[in-house]
């Protein structure tokens, strides 16, 4: 499983491996997914998240971008901030969790199979704070995209008129809604990785 919103990434889907990620109980979503036209204060409020991960953890924040959706000027997006936090190491949590917990965030998703990738929630706004070690080939996946569709308005387009229309269908869990998109964005990252 991935918790990228983007679907970077398409398993697992079933409860049960849903949950074996997760810290606490799953619950069902069953509902379309709400999505809100671009919002000009996002790039305010990742850097006000970003600049609390930089002061709890000082030189352990190798890297912090905002990446997603509601990093694209112009596309529409579940109004969640996701950033990316590099650190050494994300499997040792010992070196960065407790810190972050103290101020305020929560481990949500523990996912070693996937590029020792955790996921953290935020103490005032709606965040995915997603943890990858220095070097994950993921990270680059992420900022590539994010980067092409700040630059390519006609994918930027395309993309949204994906997201809009599987957004209206009913999802048991946020996670399909994110899996369906793969498609869409394979397709766009080749185009990406082509123009390279």
């Amino acid at each position: 499983m991935s918790s990228m919103q983007d679907g970077f990434n398409s398993k697992p889907t079933s409860d049960e491996d849903l949950q074996k990620v997760r810290m606490g109980e799953l619950k069902p979503h069953n509902a379309p997914i709400t999505l809100v036209e671009y919002d000009s204060r996002w790039p305010e409020l990742f850097e006000g998240e970003a600049n609390r991960v930089r002061s709890a953890l000082g030189n352990k924040a190798l890297q912090v971008e905002h990446v997603g959706s509601t990093s694209v000027p112009g596309l529409c997006a579940k109004p969640i901030i996701d950033m990316i936090l590099v650190v050494a190491d994300s499997a040792d949590e010992p070196s960065y969790v407790p810190t972050l917990e103290a101020a305020g965030y929560t481990l949500w998703i523990r996912e070693p199979e996937w590029f020792e990738h955790r996921l953290l929630k935020g103490p005032d706004i709606d965040i995915n704070l997603h943890v990858f070690s220095a070097g994950t080939s993921e990270i680059e996946r992420m900022l590539r995209f994010r980067d092409w569709l700040r630059a390519n308005d006609t994918d930027r387009d395309n993309y949204a008129r994906a997201k809009r229309s599987l957004a209206r269908r009913v999802w048991r869990h946020v996670q399909h809604y994110a899996d369906a998109k793969t498609a869409i964005i394979q397709e766009i990252m080749d185009r990406a990785n082509a123009a390279e």
